[in-house]
């Protein structure tokens, strides 16, 4: 089954509509954004959420002292980076820290993506290549450029709930990743995120 990633949270709200619609994975921002929050609100909401739902941490290009310090708090369960990282940034957090890695790769052409395959990563994430914006364009890509690889990966931009059933007649990835895409007004929508969840649900019994 196709893995679900609401990524985003900031409110107790948000934690409490995924508390109860069940996607295996939310993500808390910490990189500089609308939706980044500190180290404390993420302990706090972690404290709320479902255990059976993984945090995942977003950063990018933080210094590793810092990003190790939330690593290494509690508040995450999954680190996802999604700037400039190197395969030696990423063997860095690695002897540091056991968490899993997901690294971001803003999609240009098939052969960038296999060649990131080859990352020290556990798994990748494939992001709309928008020219100085490292994520949240909103934008989708074209999903049929997406070779054979060997790591799991989640699908990102542009999800919504109208597309997201899409995506199956291109591509498998491991899971698929939301935020803008699952809002009103800039917050996170109860009846969105159900949708969304139904409808790769729904794409995933067709297979």
């Amino acid at each position: 089954m196709t893995k679900i990633k609401i990524c985003g949270l900031r409110r107790q709200e948000d934690i409490d509509m995924v508390n109860t619609l069940r996607p295996d994975y939310i993500g808390f921002v910490f990189a500089p954004s609308r939706r980044q929050i500190s180290l404390a609100r993420a302990n706090e909401l972690k404290c709320r959420l479902h255990p059976n739902i993984q945090a995942v941490g977003v950063f990018v290009d933080m210094p590793l002292h810092e990003l190790l310090q939330i690593a290494q708090s509690g508040s995450i369960d999954v680190i996802q980076l999604h700037g400039h990282e190197t395969e030696t940034d990423i063997l860095a957090i690695k002897d540091h820290c056991p968490l899993p890695i997901i690294k971001a790769v803003r999609v240009q052409s098939a052969t960038q993506i296999r060649q990131c395959d080859r990352l020290p990563c556990d798994y990748l994430l494939l992001d709309t290549f928008t020219p100085g914006q490292t994520g949240g364009s909103g934008i989708t890509f074209d999903w049929s450029m997406i070779p054979t690889i060997s790591k799991p990966y989640f699908l990102a931009g542009g999800l919504s709930p109208e597309n997201v059933g899409d995506i199956f007649h291109f591509c498998h990835p491991y899971g698929v990743d939301v935020s803008s895409g699952v809002e009103i007004d800039g917050k996170k929508d109860y009846c969105k995120i159900k949708n969304f969840i139904e409808k790769v649900k729904e794409g995933d019994s067709h297979e």
